[in-house]
This record gives C-alpha cells, sequence and structure tokens, in this order.
C-alpha cells in the first residue's frame, strides 16, 4: 500500500494508490476528530461521509478543485451535519441512515454539538436524498458494496479489499453498547477478516490493516471480561484504563461504561 500525506491549513490528508484509484482520508484534525473519505478514479470521485465544520468545508473543496477530483456523490451514514459541503452534489443515504440523522442518535449528536460549537460547527444536516439500497453499488465508476445496519451503513470497495465503518481505531476506546453489542461488533470484523478485507477506514481514525483490527477485537474481548468482574461503572472505567493505558476516547468509554452498567 502506497500513501503519501499532503499537510492542508487546517487538517491533512492520506492518499493511497490502489491501481487506477484513490482513496485519500481527510482528517480535519476537528474538535471531534472526524474522517471523511474520498474514493476517486480518472478525475471522478465519491466521498464518504461529511466535514461538519465551515473551515473543513471549505478546505475540503478547495482541496478537491485543486486536485481535479469532481464529486459526483456524497454518501451520508453517520456524519450528516455540513450539509454545505458541495451543496450542488447528490446525497445518497439507506432508509435506516436517514432515520438516525433525522430523528435517531445521530440527530441528537448534531443538536449537541450545536450548542458545544456554536456558528463554526454546520449543524445543517443532510436527511434525505437518493434512496441507497444494500448491496451492490457503482458511482464514479468505483464498484462498492453497501451494508446497512441498525444505524446507518457500511461500505466495502471489494476490488481493493478495503471497507469503510463508523469507528475501529486499535488504541482508542470505542462506544459498546454492552455485552450483546459487543459480540455483534466482534462478529462484525471477524467476518470482514475471514473475507479477506485487508485496508480499514473509518470515520475517527486513521487508515488501519488487519492487525490493527485482531488489536480492535482483542480490546472488545477485553472489556467483557472486564465487565464480568465488575459491579458498577466507574470500578470497570478504572479496570478498563488500567488495561488500557494510553488509550484515547476516553468519553467513549464513560459512554460504553454506562452501557455496561445503566443506573
Amino acid at each position: 500500500m502506497n500513501s503519501e500525506k499532503k499537510k492542508l491549513e487546517y487538517g491533512e490528508v492520506t492518499k493511497i494508490a490502489c491501481g487506477d484509484m484513490n482513496i485519500r482520508v481527510y482528517d480535519t484534525k476537528d474538535a471531534i476528530d472526524d474522517r471523511v473519505i474520498i474514493l476517486d478514479k480518472d478525475g471522478r470521485g465519491v466521498v464518504v461521509e461529511l466535514p461538519a465544520f465551515r473551515r473543513n468545508i471549505e478546505e475540503l473543496a478547495h482541496y478537491l478543485e485543486d486536485e481535479n477530483v469532481t464529486i459526483e456523490g456524497k454518501l451520508v451514514s453517520y456524519h450528516a451535519a455540513g450539509s454545505s459541503f458541495l451543496p450542488d452534489v447528490k446525497n445518497y443515504l439507506t432508509e435506516s441512515a436517514a432515520k438516525y440523522n433525522s430523528t435517531g442518535g445521530g440527530a441528537a449528536l448534531i443538536g449537541n454539538f450545536a450548542k458545544a460549537f456554536g456558528p463554526e460547527f454546520d449543524s445543517s444536516a443532510v436527511g434525505s436524498g437518493e434512496d441507497l439500497q444494500g448491496g451492490e453499488f457503482e458511482i464514479a465508476g468505483i464498484g462498492l458494496t453497501i451494508i446497512p445496519n441498525g444505524d446507518a451503513f457500511e461500505i466495502t470497495i471489494p476490488d481493493e479489499k478495503a471497507v469503510y465503518m463508523h469507528m475501529l481505531g486499535h488504541d482508542c476506546h470505542s462506544i459498546i453498547a454492552g455485552p450483546a453489542h459487543a459480540d455483534a461488533v466482534i462478529a462484525g470484523l471477524q467476518k470482514y477478516l475471514d473475507d479477506g478485507f485487508e485496508l480499514f477506514l473509518s470515520a475517527h481514525y486513521g487508515p488501519e490493516d488487519r492487525s490493527d483490527v485482531q488489536m480492535k477485537i482483542s480490546y472488545i474481548e477485553g472489556l467483557k471480561d472486564i465487565a464480568a468482574r465488575c459491579s458498577s461503572a466507574e470500578e470497570f472505567s478504572d479496570a478498563v484504563k488500567e488495561r488500557y493505558p494510553g488509550y484515547s476516547g476516553e468519553n467513549y468509554l464513560r459512554m460504553t461504561a454506562g452501557m455496561f452498567f445503566p443506573q
């Protein structure tokens, strides 16, 4: 995997050359650690997720123009804030993503972020667009597979053995909503490994490989083990931080603790 990084004024782009296609990961370096995925081929492209802060919206639009990439669609899964980004480009959402971002958990997060960050955060959200069905899908000459889930959807790029999901990160905490959810996440990650996927993209972490996913599986199994030995959210959080020192995303750990040990 050949990659190169380009620093911009606010964020940074990692460009991965995959034959005749590029996979670009725009690290916004914003207050909520967002990434936007750009897939492009022969000057045509598609973005996965949106930048939510106005300075990133402007920066990414200028970058794509400078790189002569014409975006033909925006796949909106978990990050719908930032509708002012490329407003004339068609949005694509699954039914699950539309609900998540209009009335579900995504909408609640957008409301909280709008209060926290004020006008620099573009809280106008994409809640509708072209109905994206599960299964094979082609856009901008790029073949994808759309995988709807309970919240929104994941994406695979079969030709490049790549997959996009909301959250991964081998050395950061994740939101795990109890033992059943832990089992489901582990099963999903293991299936991607069993199916031979090699490049893992997510909305809050840089590109990762198979060894990173194995580390994530071990971490989630560790959460289950720790939870079985604890009797409160505080005890659980302390034990997780002791076993996994230096992990980022402590806010996610607090949320996980609350779901393993609800009041």
